[in-house]
């Protein structure tokens, strides 16, 4: 059967795959035209924090969207009842090869024939997971940062997307309250991610070096651009173990990077402190699981 785009997507729900710090993040943004997001994970524990963390939060966001209302959340451990019905699903589990492959042949498998199947992967191009899709035309990459507060998305095409289901998207999404920019060829971490990664891998060798701290390099941040967190809170929210996943990917495609940044986040990984998600990270002022 040949993809065709979704219809009827306002009474329809979205699917998002993981419930970790992003994916919670994406099911709330969906959650504020008064709709239903299903949150599918494994784990009871995570999908318990993730749809309390979108209850908690999704009135005072969609009271922020144009036309927002708050909907409702849903959370299963049945991949099936997170797909059916779904007009777009979005994969956002760890950042390992092997697993997006698997996940996005799942997907294509049981997803609705007209659903866009979408992966939130920060470094990794859709074109590499996409040898056992059967309907590459409806894959695409959609790169969320960190929603409620950062909503720029990047949109890039996996070699095959049709550009029918990337306009739509561009149409779409902003009535959720995030923002698409298409990067318009295959790039390795897309647009603002590229210069983030720059940011961030120099900020780490910083520290790595005996420079300087997170602290001081945060606060040097902060008062130097305006903004109201450095680099160092940035990962902490993100998760550290992500963060060491991009720069191990970073690192086997562009060669010659140094190792130091990589170095001192394996360290905190190894010790347990991911960031906000485990209450301690460069940081140790958090609550596990905000």
């Amino acid at each position: 059967m040949s993809f065709f785009l979704p219809t009827d997507m306002e009474h329809r729900p979205v699917a998002v795959i993981g419930a970790g710090t992003l994916g919670r993040r994406i099911a709330l943004m969906f959650a504020t035209r008064g709709g239903v997001v299903r949150i599918y994970d494994k784990s009871g524990p995570a999908g318990d924090a993730a749809r309390s963390y979108v209850e908690r939060n999704v009135a005072e966001v969609a009271a922020r969207v144009e036309g927002g209302t708050p909907g409702r959340v849903e959370v299963t451990d049945d991949l099936a009842r997170a797909l059916a019905g779904a007009w777009l699903a979005i994969e956002a589990v760890p950042e390992r090869l092997d697993l997006k492959k698997s996940v996005f042949a799942d997907l294509d498998a049981g997803a609705e024939p007209d659903a866009i199947l979408a992966s939130n992967s920060s470094s990794y191009p859709t074109g590499q997971f996409i040898d056992r899709v059967a309907h590459p035309e409806r894959v695409v990459n959609m790169h969320f940062y960190m929603p409620p507060v950062q909503n720029a998305i990047d949109l890039m095409s996996d070699g095959h997307t049709d550009p029918a289901v990337l306009a739509l998207l561009k149409e779409e999404l902003p009535r959720y309250g995030v923002f698409p920019f298409e990067a318009r060829k295959e790039s390795t971490g897309f647009i603002f991610n590229r210069i983030w990664a720059a940011i961030k891998r120099e900020s780490l060798t910083v520290v790595a070096e005996g420079v300087s701290t997170p602290q001081d390099v945060d606060r040097m941040w902060q008062i130097n651009t305006g903004t109201p967190a450095g680099p160092f809170r940035m990962m902490d929210r993100v998760g550290l173990d992500v963060v060491l996943d991009i720069e191990e990917h970073y690192a086997t495609e562009r060669h010659g990077l140094p190792a130091g940044p990589r170095e001192l986040l394996k360290s905190y990984v190894d010790a347990g402190h991911l960031g906000v998600k485990t209450g301690r990270g460069f940081y140790d002022d958090y609550s596990a699981n905000a």
